[in-house]
């Protein structure tokens, strides 16, 4: 049970960090629709109070791995080492160039930082895509769960699809939270950003979906033997069905929650049809870690179970406050970023 919990737990973060960081991410892609100075700067101030913050969902996750699934944290880490260094390169760089360009007056110095946070947002985000295609399809683990690929091997094509999917998805988010925070022309441009990534979104998942069902056919087992994994599949089709209905109608504010709605239920129907898998092998699906064989000990998870049901309801209400706070529409005039 508790490895259940623990599974439902990582999810939940992973959701959490998809649906926060996304927007994030998000705006940094669509940058380069930016037109004036004043534009690059709501861009960068609609997201300035609560990049670093929403981060803190992918660093809590990392650590419920190691807590919860320490041979899963060894093992998966090692295997996309490389991977992950280039991550951290690009959410390092989109950090220091949303923090340091009103540091400089100098037109060469903010155009150097503009790059940097499209280039860290696009790379960022396909990057995550490819890791869960990779995490989708299974990767090579011997009998002893030692990784036994190498880098290139991750860049294969259902990956990067997946990459190229979660490069719209984020997007589509992006979008729909500025065209939430920003006001006329700009807001109705966001608008039409989101229904156009919105589109290649659909399309886009249909095919990986299809695609899926050859490439990764264990994860539709638990489809054709239990009805609850099917309760997500419903809420992300009505939610995917919602969002463009709503930014015609020119309701961002729910257009952004159904964008949410869309992506939770996109991982929920990930984990619920690879459920107890957490590291397919692609070798052998006997030698896959799962939520069983590779967790801590049951007293280990008892009391990290304690201390996350202290510290994620803290985490939760502190994130409302942040975005309750810094609430509103961004204006270029206003002190900040």
């Amino acid at each position: 049970m508790l490895n259940a919990i623990w599974y439902a737990l990582l999810a939940v973060l992973f959701a959490g960090y998809a649906i926060l960081d996304g927007f994030d991410l998000g705006v940094g892609i669509l940058s380069p629709y930016a037109r004036t100075e004043e534009e690059k700067k709501i861009f960068v101030r609609a997201i300035g109070p609560h990049w670093d913050g929403n981060e803190v969902w992918l660093l809590t996750a990392g650590g419920a791995i190691f807590a919860a699934f320490p041979v899963v944290y060894a093992t998966v880490f090692s295997a996309f080492y490389l991977a992950m260094m280039l991550v951290l390169f690009a959410l390092i760089l989109r950090a220091v160039s949303v923090e340091f360009r009103s540091k400089v007056e100098s037109p060469a110095w903010k155009a150097w930082c503009d790059r940097g946070f499209f280039t860290g947002s696009l790379l960022a985000a396909v990057l995550f895509g490819v890791a869960v295609g990779n995490l989708m399809r299974g990767i090579p683990l011997d009998e002893s769960h030692v990784f036994t690929g190498g880098f290139f091997g991750l860049l294969n094509p259902f990956s990067i699809a997946v990459g190229v999917l979660s490069l719209f998805m984020f997007a589509m988010q992006g979008a729909c939270y500025l065209a939430l925070r920003t006001e006329g022309d700009l807001q109705s441009r966001a608008g039409t950003w989101a229904l156009r990534n919105w589109a290649a979104f659909v399309l886009l998942y249909c095919g990986v979906a299809i695609w899926s069902f050859f490439e990764a056919r264990h994860l539709f087992l638990r489809f054709q033997s239990a009805f609850w994994p099917w309760i997500p599949a419903v809420l992300f089709l009505a939610a995917a069905v919602a969002i463009p209905l709503l930014l015609m109608r020119g309701k961002y504010g729910w257009a952004f929650s159904s964008s949410s709605a869309a992506i939770a239920s996109l991982i929920a129907i990930l984990a619920a049809g690879a459920f107890p898998l957490l590291a397919p092998s692609r070798t052998d699906l006997a030698f896959s870690l799962t939520a069983y064989n590779a967790s801590s000990t049951a007293y280990t998870l008892k009391w990290m179970l304690g201390l996350a049901l202290v510290g994620v309801p803290i985490m939760l209400a502190y994130t409302a406050w942040v975005y309750k706070v810094f609430g509103g529409k961004v204006s270029a005039e206003a002190e900040g970023y």
